[in-house]
């Protein structure tokens, strides 16, 4: 199990260097339009537009691959613990991750019940990250 943990974190903070990228590069897009048309305003949404932005990425990669680009470099996917994985599922495991502190809690709780995941919304999503037959 400690192996699979530190795949796991390493996996984490691959994807958070993926998913910095990605909105460095639409701000890099976004801003000079912002300031061509003036719409300065549009930067009161931009920690909404990164929600969306880190769901997207969790929600469809995890649904349609099974495992997102950090989750594939470590060798580790998704699986639901019964039936089909679905984008409900992988929803619902990834919604702490749009903002650090319920991040935190969410690793608080899943050490807390001890139940074999290091993440409490993976046993209210009954999903679990395994690793992957290379």
């Amino acid at each position: 199990m400690e192996t699979i943990t530190k795949k796991r974190i390493v996996a984490f903070i691959l994807d958070f260097l993926i998913i910095t990228s990605i909105i460095w590069i639409l701000n890099t897009i976004i801003y000079p339009l912002v300031i061509v048309t003036g719409i300065y305003g549009i930067f009161n949404y931009s920690l909404i537009f990164l929600a969306i932005v880190i769901m997207a990425y969790f929600t469809y990669l995890e649904k349609s691959k099974t495992s997102t680009l950090g989750k594939n470099i470590m060798g580790i996917h998704v699986e639901a613990e019964q039936g089909e994985l679905t984008y409900h599922k992988t929803f619902i495991r990834n919604l702490s991750k749009i903002l650090w502190f319920p991040l935190v809690l969410d690793l608080i709780g899943g050490l807390l019940l001890k139940n074999g995941s290091i993440r409490l919304l993976d046993k209210y999503a009954k999903t679990k990250v395994v690793l992957s037959d290379r």
